[in-house]
């Protein structure tokens, strides 16, 4: 295997004065390293903007810009400021040493210089250089390891969720595909308030994401509901009704639990306010905690109009499917009163679309 050549350090030297720059040039490409000599700071400013020197060897008194200002520039300078600049210079006063740290310098030597103490120092500052460069790339390496990491644990753990969602769903879903319209259609109304101002605070892209995941929670309650309540082909009598409200807060519950490991993972939340109040109702006459407008969580009520489309759209034993254009009219009537106003609103915007994704993903 052909190993890559090893790239050429460059150093810059910048000093008006031209024996010093040729003195300087000759001892270090002696050493093998590759010269840029320049007589004034414009001139190397402009030249390490297009090439960056791996160190550079600074004089500070020189005419129009002197070596301090030229180094603040450099360290104002996104792509320059790692640059190690030493100072070399005929300055030997303690003031003069101080400002030039203070601006951004590694070093200082003091002209006239001795060869050896310059090449020392040197490479000890390339040699930190070559450190630091070494260890923001295991830096950068490790972050990417840690997020891909993340991102398969992230995954695995929705596709656990995914499955015993969809584990509760197959009990009492006749079509199929529930959670995955209703996640869809969630996301579509998220997206669509988003580009109201009203929500630009609430609804980002970490919400549009977690309302998407967090969506299929909505029913995992239904797995304490007894089939004899849950499939009954039947009207529901008052009693059994008020069993099957529960499912809402044996949801919630069973996902707090988990919160308390995680307290502040944002999807495990949002997963709780939405098993427990997307069935609560604009107007407070919803379970179970009758809450009253805006005091319903918003993923709640975006997804309340999500759950009641696709179960509208859906034939079940004791109902036929309703139409788009049916289900649209039923969801409309209910602005004000069962749904957010606002959500309703969003929904007009896009029902068109709501009706491609039942279509699309219709068992």
């Amino acid at each position: 295997m052909n190993k890559e050549p090893e790239k050429i350090t460059t150093i810059m030297v910048v000093d008006d004065i031209p024996a010093n720059l040729k003195l300087l040039q000759i001892m270090l490409q002696a050493k093998g390293y590759q010269v840029l000599t320049f007589p004034n700071g414009k001139m190397a400013l402009n030249a390490a903007a297009k090439n960056l020197p791996d160190l550079i060897l600074l004089d500070i008194n020189m005419p129009e810009m002197d070596g301090f200002e030229v180094c603040e520039r450099l360290k104002a300078d996104e792509a320059l400021k790692e640059i190690p600049v030493l100072f070399i210079s005929a300055l030997s006063e303690t003031a003069d040493k101080v400002k030039a740290f203070s601006v951004g310098g590694v070093d200082y030597v003091t002209k006239p210089f001795q060869f050896d103490e310059v090449h020392a120092r040197v490479e000890t500052h390339l040699h930190l250089r070559r450190l630091q460069l070494e260890l923001k790339r295991y830096n950068l390496h490790l972050e990417e390891l840690v997020k891909e990491k993340v991102q398969e644990i992230s995954a695995s753990q929705l596709a656990t969720i995914h499955a015993v969602t969809k584990l509760a769903e197959s009990r009492d879903d006749e079509t199929g595909h529930h959670i995955e319209r209703t996640q869809t259609f969630s996301m579509a109304l998220a997206e669509k308030m988003r580009k109201n101002p009203r929500y630009a605070g609430s609804i980002n892209d970490s919400f549009v994401e977690n309302i998407y995941n967090a969506s299929p929670l909505h029913d995992i309650g239904k797995v304490g509901i007894s089939d004899n309540i849950l499939l009954k082909p039947g009207k529901l009598t008052p009693d059994e009704l008020e069993v099957m409200k529960t499912h809402a807060m044996i949801g919630a519950n069973t996902l707090i639990a988990a919160r308390h490991k995680y307290p502040k993972n944002a999807f495990i939340n949002m997963g709780i306010a939405i098993a427990r109040s997307h069935h609560e109702k604009w107007d407070g006459s919803g379970y179970p905690d009758g809450l009253v407008s805006e005091d319903i969580p918003l993923s709640a009520r975006i997804m309340a109009v999500s759950d009641v489309y696709d179960a509208l759209r859906a034939k079940r034993h004791y109902k036929t499917a309703f139409t788009h254009e049916k289900s649209c009219e039923i969801i409309m009537e209910g602005a004000g009163q069962h749904f957010d106003p606002a959500v309703i609103h969003a929904f007009t915007a896009i029902e068109a679309e709501f009706a491609d994704i039942h279509n699309r993903m219709d068992a």
